[in-house]
Formats: structure tokens, C-alpha cells, sequence
């Protein structure tokens, strides 16, 4: 599957920044879908789980409390104020 690069940051500084196949979460408008090549748009987020499947398949989830995602250029951007891992998921850090 086409990947796209995802990064997820928050005030304590980037929680996420490398390829995603998808990002899943909870828009102004409704639960959407960030695929490779996706339009250009720009939305609220909404309080709720976020889940990330990787280019390995695995899945990563978190909730944010909400934010900011904006997608372009094949690259999203979600700034949330507030981003927990659920547990195991954190990515680990060199």
C-alpha cells in the first residue's frame, strides 16, 4: 500500500514523524480517513481516538483532546494540544 508522512505534534514536541498508510480520526464533519494522495484540506479535530496503521501493518492508537489536521503535498499534520498513547503504542525513540 502507498504511504504518506505523517506527523503529530503537540507543545511537548513531535509524538509521531515518519510514513503512515492511514490516519483515522474524528473531523469537523464527521470519522475520516487520511490515504496516500489525499485531497488538500484542511480540518477541526475533534476529542477522540487516533489510530495509525504503519507501512509494517501495525497499529498505532492514541486519543487527543483535539487540534488541527492539515493535509497536502502528500504529508498530514495533526496539532493537538494534548496527545496520550494508549499503552504499547508509543513509537520508541532513538
Amino acid at each position: 500500500m502507498n504511504t504518506f508522512r505523517l506527523i503529530v505534534s503537540s507543545p511537548d514536541g513531535s509524538l509521531y514523524d515518519g510514513q503512515a498508510e492511514m490516519l483515522a480520526l474524528r473531523g469537523a464533519g464527521g470519522d475520516l480517513a487520511i490515504l496516500a494522495g489525499h485531497a488538500a484540506f484542511v480540518t477541526a479535530v475533534q476529542p477522540g481516538r487516533c489510530r495509525i496503521i504503519c507501512p509494517d501493518g501495525s497499529e498505532r492508537a492514541g486519543t487527543t483532546d483535539g487540534g488541527i489536521l492539515t493535509v497536502a503535498d502528500n504529508q498530514a499534520t495533526l496539532l493537538t494540544s494534548s496527545f496520550v498513547w494508549e499503552p504499547g503504542a508509543a513509537p520508541s525513540r532513538s
